[in-house]
């Protein structure tokens, strides 16, 4: 067996001590795959005296980063202590220093891929990422491997366990969104403060990074039109459920031609669809190549052990080799698209469902019917209930499901109707996935 491998944790949080756990309680299992012994000999941290979700030696720990970029038997540094800034610095550091790096820190590569791969090559050396989209479920690997003989054409993901579990408690339970936050938030699936998760950019962050890999666009997490859970109302989980779906967040992206769209938004799923029965903080990734037709992957897309089980099959890859052959052979954010281009998302076609609070008096449907009419939106069914209890003002609820039309006019449409006097904006809308 060849030398020992040596490795530097930088951060050792929840993810981190689940490495450090695999590392030191499961030594001869991956010494064996790997074809030599993984060694930890440094764990860089803030705070020595924080308590650890696993047990180090005490010389192990240490605040100092240069001395693991000084230590010529540190061969990788893992980092792990989140955040863009200060993990930035960290990663360009060990580079420069000659070591590997594995992360999961998906917002760094989001706004900085380019620079910490140019950084890479540079170098010499490789940047290893399984962890930073979707935990313990190999879609890196996947994408950059077992599909490589695929054109992609589309993806479709639930990237966010947070806002799965809360869209499970809201469709299941009837819950609320603050109910079902507040027991995400319990349950430690949902942060103290979750803006990031709900908000949608979270997904994003993953999305651009997924997008890098199969069709080579480098997009900024700017320019993905995203929107999150925290405005779902009950009602339109109920009238989703009246019509045959579920909502789901989702990251989707599709390849038309040499035109890429891409957004994160909830989106009613028909009820049987795979991606619709992936519940609780499951994460799933549905994906279409012109060769290999539909495949899906869904697993736990965070937590401490099923991320660093990601962490650590990329430390395998790295001790074996296989990781420097395919991160020479991708070149990811080296700028090859292959002529792919961005579509403007006001171009993508899509069904909607529209939720509208209308006066309840003859000729509102007609009303609304010619706005629709007049930018090209063409109605498939309508539901009317009366007004829900809980709801002053007289008005009742109007739920319109659309044949395909333009997201552009759809929008143009929507922002007519919320100027009706018969209608008391804002409108709710969310893309249907048939």
């Amino acid at each position: 067996m060849s030398e020992a491998l040596g490795i530097a944790l930088i951060g050792c949080g929840t993810v981190g001590g689940g490495v450090a756990r695999l590392l030191q309680e499961q030594g001869e299992r991956l010494a064996i795959r790997a074809g030599r012994p993984l060694l930890l000999r440094r764990v860089v941290v803030r705070d020595p005296a924080k308590p650890r979700p696993v047990e180090l030696p005490r010389d192990m720990v240490t605040t100092d980063l240069q001395s693991v970029l000084g230590d010529p038997n540190i061969r990788i540094g893992v980092e792990l202590v989140g955040g863009v800034d200060w993990a930035k610095q960290a990663v360009l550091a060990l580079l420069a220093a000659g070591k590997d790096v594995v992360t999961a820190n998906k917002a760094l590569l989001a706004q900085h891929g380019a620079e910490v791969f140019d950084a890479a090559r540079k170098y010499g050396r490789t940047v290893a990422f399984e962890a930073s989209v979707a935990g313990g479920v190999p879609i890196i690997a996947a994408l950059a491997q077992c599909l490589a003989a695929n054109q992609i054409q589309s993806l479709q993901g639930i990237l966010n366990g947070t806002c799965n579990f809360i869209l499970t408690r809201m469709t299941e339970n009837g819950q609320s969104y603050a109910d079902a936050l507040a027991e995400a938030q319990r349950f430690g699936y949902a942060e103290a403060d979750p803006t990031l998760d709900v908000n949608g950019t979270d997904a994003a962050h993953k999305l651009a990074i997924l997008v890098q890999i199969a069709f080579g666009l480098s997009v900024p997490v700017e320019n993905i039109d995203r929107r999150g859970i925290a405005d779902i109302d009950s009602l339109d989980i109920r009238f989703a459920r009246e019509l045959g779906y579920t909502i789901k967040l989702l990251a989707e992206t599709w390849l038309s031609g040499a035109k890429l769209a891409l957004h994160v938004s909830p989106v009613l799923l028909r009820q049987l669809a795979p991606l619709a029965m992936i519940r609780g903080a499951y994460n799933a990734i549905h994906v279409v190549g012109d060769a290999v037709g539909d495949v899906l992957f869904a697993g736990q897309g965070a937590g401490q052990m099923p991320t660093a089980s990601a962490v650590v099959a990329d430390l395998i890859d790295l001790a074996v080799g296989r990781a420097q052959r395919t991160f020479a052979t991708l070149k990811l954010w080296s700028g090859r698209c292959n002529g792919i281009q961005l579509q403007p998302s006001s171009t993508v076609r899509s069904r909607f469902y529209l939720r509208l609070f209308v006066e309840d008096r003859p000729g509102v449907l007609a009303d609304v019917s010619r706005v629709l009419a007049q930018h090209q939106i063409s109605i498939a069914s309508v539901i009317q209930h009366e007004a829900p209890e809980n709801h002053e003002g007289g008005r009742v609820p109007l739920v319109i499901m659309t044949h395909t039309a333009l997201t552009g006019d759809f929008r143009a449409a929507v922002a007519e109707l919320d100027h009706l006097s018969c209608v008391a904006p804002p409108s709710v809308y969310y893309p249907v996935a048939d």
